[in-house]
Parts: structure tokens; sequence; C-alpha cells
């Protein structure tokens, strides 16, 4: 079967659904969201990936299927995507969602697991169809979690055709459905992105990660230690969310330290970071050599030539520059950490981010432990990110039970990072809107009124 054919296929069956009621769209939803979190499925999902391409660990993929794919659908539940989705009276503004049509959605090899429903959720919840171009080393995990929901689609009534993958891993495959489709959505490396992005169809994509923790002197030192290695650890980091660098305060660097340490940190020696620099970059370049992404923290040790304690979770080295001549500066896609201490106030925090960030993962996520509202502000105000984390582990950017954010596994860096928006990316992107508008009240256009100051200032 060639692009074209699974195309046409997915016009044929978004047009079934095309006029589909709130109503149809969450039966279908919820069915396709419990086809996949549901513990058996997640499971042998998580296995899968695992075996497959190798990257991450089998527990935490389970957890990242089902943390998604419910939070999805709870946003769903509070997101309208049918028919009228907003009223405004006072501007006489209605708003009418419609479906795109046909949608391409690019899976990276390290996510073929929980990314495909976390996109087809939000793809069906428009009324839209979905076809997926795989990575081709997690081909067959990408396929096993399209034939669930394919099944789950079939067990309400719908077109199993509205959830589809490429049958070859292919990049001429992948460009051809690029072209062929009505929008992209990109999560995965720079090259992916901006492939979409120069594809001619509307896309949306995600930025180079390396996410900045700040730990400031008035941080709750035991809550920051514990948000930065779940978020470093999970999945042995597979998340562009997981701490690339954290930036801590003079005052409390050595208590955090310790705290890290003791909590599964092994702190290198200098000897040991050159080793670790030659084994994750060994011929230099910005990117960490695939046989460390997303390993254990004893498995990239013995790449690099020395052991690690057991128990030890995650590597950490400390850093105090920033670029190609400092790669632990840069995303890092793996359980290492590089720690930075500043002194001179949140100001000089602030700087260390925007260095950092420059660098790789400009427009992506920052965060800090405070309990200063100043430097929460100064931050927000300081940085160029879209994302500013407060007392929480980074990974929660892409959406938490305690926070407000939608959950996501594509997070948009705006016009810092390439992309078009700074939002996390969610259903409420998978779906065009007409506006209807009404005549109101005439709003005032008097320039005497407009002008009132630049005339009183400056004159006429």
């Amino acid at each position: 079967m060639d692009v074209s054919d699974v195309v046409q296929r997915a016009r044929a069956a978004q047009a079934l659904v095309n006029d589909y009621t709130a109503e149809q769209v969450d039966e279908l939803t919820t069915a396709v969201a419990y086809a996949v979190a549901r513990k058996d499925r997640s499971e042998q999902l998580a296995r899968l990936a695992v075996d497959e391409a190798g990257f991450g660990n089998y527990g935490d993929k389970v957890t990242k299927i089902q943390r998604r794919v419910l939070g999805v659908l709870a946003d769903l539940r509070a997101t309208p995507t049918v028919g009228v989705v907003r009223r405004d009276p006072e501007r006489g503004i209605t708003q009418i969602a419609k479906p795109v049509g046909v949608v391409a959605a690019l899976i990276p090899t390290t996510g073929p697991d929980a990314t495909p429903p976390v996109k087809a959720l939000w793809a069906l919840a428009g009324r839209n169809a979905v076809i997926f171009a795989a990575h081709p080393r997690s081909l067959r995990t990408t396929q096993a979690v399209t034939e669930s929901m394919r099944e789950a689609c079939e067990q309400v009534g719908a077109p199993a055709d509205l959830i589809q993958v490429l049958p070859q891993a292919k990049i001429e495959a992948t460009q051809e459905l690029m072209r062929s489709a009505d929008l992209i959505v990109a999560t995965g490396g720079a090259g992916m992105v901006k492939a979409a992005y120069s594809s001619g169809t509307p896309a949306f994509g995600v930025g180079v990660g390396n996410s900045v923790h700040v730990v400031d002197e008035t941080g709750d030192l035991a809550d920051a230690a514990a948000a930065i290695v779940t978020a470093k650890t999970f999945d042995y980091a597979t998340s562009c969310l997981a701490d690339n660098a954290v930036v801590a305060a003079d005052a409390i660097h050595d208590e955090l330290l310790a705290l890290l340490t003791a909590q599964g940190g092994h702190l290198c020696t200098a000897e040991e970071k050159q080793a670790l620099q030659s084994a994750m970059w060994p011929n230099g370049g910005e990117v960490p050599a695939p046989a460390v992404i997303a390993r254990s923290a004893a498995r990239i040790a013995e790449l690099a030539g020395f052991t690690v304690p057991d128990g030890t979770t995650f590597l950490i080295v400390t850093e105090d520059g920033v670029g190609p001549e400092h790669p632990f500066s840069g995303e890092k896609l793996s359980v290492v950490l590089a720690l930075y201490r500043y002194g001179g106030g949140i100001d000089a925090a602030v700087d260390q981010v925007n260095a950092i960030t420059a660098y790789q993962g400009l427009g992506h996520t920052c965060g800090i432990h405070t309990s200063t509202p100043e430097h929460v502000d100064a931050l927000a105000m300081g940085t160029r990110t879209a994302r500013v984390m407060v007392n929480q582990n980074l990974n929660e950017a892409a959406g938490s039970a305690r926070n407000g954010l939608p959950f996501t596994l594509s997070l948009s860096c705006g016009t810092w990072g390439g992309t078009i928006t700074t939002e996390n990316i969610n259903a409420r992107h998978f779906v065009n809107l007409t506006w209807v508008s009404e005549p109101i009240a005439p709003r005032n256009l008097d320039p005497d009124v407009l002008f009132a100051r630049h005339f009183q200032q400056h004159g006429r």
C-alpha cells in the first residue's frame, strides 16, 4: 500500500465522522483512550517499546502511557471542539469549530508508545483522521498501539481508518505524507521539525529541550532535590523536559548537592567528566551518541570506562561554561545533569538560564524552586522560555494533575525556538475556527479620545 492509498482511506473515514456530535466524539475518544491506557495494554506496549528501541525503562513507560492518555482525556472533557465553542455577546462573536481533515503525526523513537494515542485523541476530538509516520527503530511499537486504537474505533461504530500508520518507516514516505496531509504535528528532533515546516503543509512543531532548573536561597531544598531527581530519572530522561541543568545559588549549592547525591546522584570527578564527555560526544557535535541516550546511569558510566556505586540513578557534572566547548551545557537526552552555581542575586540566575538556553533550548522551559515571588517574576519576565515551572518537577510542564497546563507530549517554543506558538499543543490546535460576527453598539473611535494623551504631551 502506498502513501496515496493510506491518505485516500483516511479522507474517506474522516468524511464519515465530519458531522459527529459532541456526544459521539466523546464516546469515540473515551474508547480509544481506554484501549491504550488499560493496565494490560499499557504494560504490553511499554514492554514492546523498551525491547524494540531500547530507550527508557518499562515501569516508567507504563506510567507515562497511562498518565498522558488519562490527562489528555480529562482535558478533552473540558475543551469543546465540536460546533459552537465560544460565544462573546459583548463583542458579537461566536466561534464554531470545524475539522481540519487529515493529520500527519510524526512519532519519535523515544515515544512510540505514548505519543501516538495522545496525538490520535487530539485529532479525533476535532473529528479528523490521523496517519502516523513512525521512526524505523520503533515501527512495531507504533503499529501495535495503532492497531489497539483502530479496534476501539470499530467498537463504537467509527471507521478504523481514522487511525493509520504508514506501513514502512521511510523518509520518502514521510515526506509524501507531509505534503498530502492538511496539518502536521511533528514531535522529535530538529531535523524532523524542520522537514515538517519545509513541507508546504501547515505544521505544529516542537523546539529543542534543554530545560534549566533554578534553586535559589529561599527554596525548599528537600522538595527541590526530589523534583530534580524525579524529572531527571523518569524513563531515563526520554522527556525533553527532564532537567538538563540545575542553577543553584551559592548559599545552598553544597547542601543541594548533598541531597542530590543522597538520592542516587553520582558526582563525577574531573577525570570521569572528561571520560563521560568522550563517550557522549565521541565525534564532537551537539547531539549525544545514541548509545547513551535514555540508558541507565550504570550503563552510561560503563561506556565511559568507570563504575558507579550500586543505587546510582543519575550522574552529576559540575559546569561553569556554555556552548560547544562545554557540551554538558546542552541537551543530553540522558540521566546526566549539569550543575551550575550562581552568586549576586536572581539576576545572575536569569543571565545563566538565558546563556544556557541560547546555546540549546531557546523558548522551551525553565523552572524555579523559591519562596520569593519576586524571583518568580524575575525569571518569568527575564527569560525567553515558554514555560516557567514554580516549585514543581519540570516534567509537569507537559501537564499535571496539580497544574492547569494542557497535557501534551508536544511542547512548542514560539519564535524563539523556531515554532509558531508557545503553547502546549492540545486539541484546540486540531480544529479550524469559523468566526461569526454580529453587529454591536458602535465603539468610540473619536480621535480626540484616542489621541488625548498624545495631544496633551506633544500637541496636535
